[in-house]
């Protein structure tokens, strides 16, 4: 750190820093909360709350360690890395690697994603960035049909693959922050896939409703019986393939994926595609580097919260939309509040007419982050919002003279499958690790016993609006835009209090931005807050989740001004609060993970 950096740190005022662009470490962090040092998170201390949905047991608890996924297997994997003293870099890594196998529509080493990770010993707050990279044939085009309008059914297939990111984004991590040696974070998921494992209700679910899946070459043949029957829950799948594929790099690390037989494979399997071939090079997967991203961070009231910069959304806007309710005494109004949530909505769709704009990869447009998370900018933002009328569809701010505003327009990012998992370890290390394949089960293109992205869909499909090049356009070597949000908190000693994060396409910002709240403002202890109704505003209507306990609220949003829809879309937040007393962890009900600790 700098002489003149340290020097801003001592001064600190909300006013003057907006956000940590570089490494947080516990020094920044006590330097930044400074009078709030004192300040103890105890979560719980709410009000009673029972809501429709809500399981009726409290979180789990654990003394010495905890993880959270989205499977048991992975959970128990993970757990067992971090009873063999593994750190929780160790743990997420065993336990992504059995998400590829038993949750294979989700997440995977076809896949990418997003880990932050707290080192307790140092206060470090580090960012690695495993998002997929478009291949050198790219173009800003690549997405529209023969009479310029975006193309139909552009998710299958070879076109809308990137290359991979998963396995050099967990390698980099591991390097700086493992404890076992590599390949011993990979013996749990090969031994699962050599001996099988039973699918799980939800897998059937969607293996019987995936459009296509039955007729890909490879995974048709892998998820249905020979008569074309989805196979069942409870039914053994065993993927030697992936065992191979697995014990591969386990022996060689990421260079066995990104090089040689598996790459030449992925290559092929991209450009052999039966639908939307495309070009993609061994060349391409060999060049693909994960790289370390500066952390965002922002205090909110006694807390500093801390997410994941561009090329994903999801950091900005949960942290703008935290930052527009400084101002507004949540607490006081309490979750059972329609003003809260419309304060909430409000906030959101004001976030996501910036994220619209502004936000895309930082390497190939500049992205004005400080300025979006400016406490002047967001005092500005938030006074837009009145107490009780719907502001409607919200135009972008301008966050700083030197912001550049591209013409908005949103993306069909609609990668509900996603898995998020969340550790602490023995030592207070923390993780929060996002992964996704996209949409449920990618591209449908199978190759060495893993399926392969389809996040190239998320950029937009129109390069151009208004005469000027839209930010999210499709580009060699360019990263989509994600809305993925993995989440650390901290309290005004230095500590992590919270990790947490969620899947869910672009209402992820919204699912962990409730649940932040609902932890934080209103006391709920860590099972309450990821049960709690989710709703989100992306800058149109106000989507709350049917048949939940918000549903009464919906008469008075309606008479503020809102336009109401009932969703469905599942959420899959996976949380863990850190307390005085012990480590309490959560999975989300409406999935079928489990929080396992010691």
């Amino acid at each position: 750190m700098t002489e003149s950096s340290q020097r801003r740190r001592r001064q600190f005022s909300p006013r003057r820093w907006p956000s940590c662009r570089k490494t947080a470490t516990l020094a920044a962090v006590l330097a930044l909360l400074g009078p709030l040092a004192a300040c103890q998170h105890e979560a719980g201390t709410g009000p009673s709350l029972m809501l429709t949905g809500q399981p009726a047991d409290g979180p789990v608890t654990a003394k010495r360690h905890m993880i959270v996924a989205d499977h048991p297997l992975a959970a128990e994997a993970g757990r067992e890395i971090l009873r063999s003293g593994g750190t929780a870099v160790d743990a997420a890594i065993a336990a992504q690697m059995v998400l590829t196998l038993v949750e294979p529509q989700s997440s995977g080493i076809g896949g990418g994603g997003f880990l932050m990770h707290f080192a307790a010993r140092t206060g470090a707050v580090d960012t690695y960035d495993g998002r997929e990279a478009a291949p050198k044939s790219a173009h800003p085009y690549m997405f529209l049909d023969g009479i310029g309008k975006p193309m139909a059914g552009a998710g299958v297939g070879g076109l809308p693959v990137g290359v991979p990111g998963l396995l050099r984004m967990l390698e980099l991590a591991h390097k700086e922050h493992g404890r076992l040696k590599w390949r011993e974070l990979f013996q749990p998921a090969i031994k699962l896939a050599r001996d099988g494992f039973p699918i799980s209700k939800r897998l059937a679910r969607q293996i019987a409703s995936a459009e296509g899946l039955r007729n890909s070459p490879v995974a048709g043949s892998y998820f249905f019986d020979n008569d074309g029957v989805p196979k069942p829950a409870g039914a053994v799948l065993r993927n030697r393939d992936l065992a191979e594929t697995l014990a591969a790099v386990a022996e060689s690390g990421a260079d066995a994926f990104h090089e040689g037989a598996i790459a030449e494979a992925v290559a092929r399997a991209v450009g052999s595609a039966p639908h939307n071939p495309a070009r993609m090079t061994i060349d391409d997967l060999k060049a693909y580097q994960a790289k370390k991203r500066p952390p965002l961070c922002l205090p909110y009231r006694m807390w500093l919260v801390c997410g994941f910069g561009p090329p994903s959304s999801g950091g900005v806007a949960t942290l703008q939309i935290l930052g527009i309710l400084q101002g507004f005494d949540l607490a006081a109004l309490g979750p059972e509040s329609s003003r809260a949530v419309h304060l909430i909505s409000e906030a959101g769709a004001l976030a996501f007419a910036d994220r619209e704009v502004y936000v895309a990869d930082p390497d190939f447009v500049p992205v004005p982050a400080d300025g979006l998370l400016d406490p002047q900018y967001l005092a500005l933002r938030a006074s837009q919002i009145t107490g009780a009328k719907a502001g409607g569809r919200r135009q972008p701010g301008m966050p700083g003279a030197g912001a550049a505003l591209h013409p908005p327009h949103a993306t069909a990012e609609a990668g509900t499958s996603t898995a998020h998992l969340s550790v602490v370890d023995a030592d207070g290390n923390a993780v929060a690790l996002t992964a996704s394949i996209n949409r449920p089960f990618g591209s449908r293109l199978m190759v060495r016993g893993f399926l392969l992205n389809d996040e190239l869909t998320d950029f937009s499909f129109t390069p151009n609006a208004d005469g000027a090049p839209v930010a999210n356009r499709a580009g060699p070597g360019k990263r989509p835009r994600s809305s993925m949000a993995p989440t650390l908190v901290f309290d005004g000693r230095g500590r992590v209090v919270m990790a947490i994060g969620s899947p869910g396409g672009p209402r992820i910002i919204g699912y962990v931005t409730k649940a932040l709240i609902a932890a934080l403002d209103w006391r709920l202890d860590i099972r309450q807050a990821v049960a709690y109704p989710n709703f989100v505003n992306r800058n149109g209507a106000l989507e709350i989740e049917k048949d939940t306990s918000l549903a009464r609220m919906v008469p008075a949003l309606k008479a503020m001004g809102h336009e109401v829809l009932p969703i469905s879309g599942v959420s899959g937040l996976n949380g863990i609060l850190v307390t005085k007393d012990a480590l309490e962890g959560a999975t989300d009900p409406r999935r079928e993970g489990v929080a396992l600790g010691d």
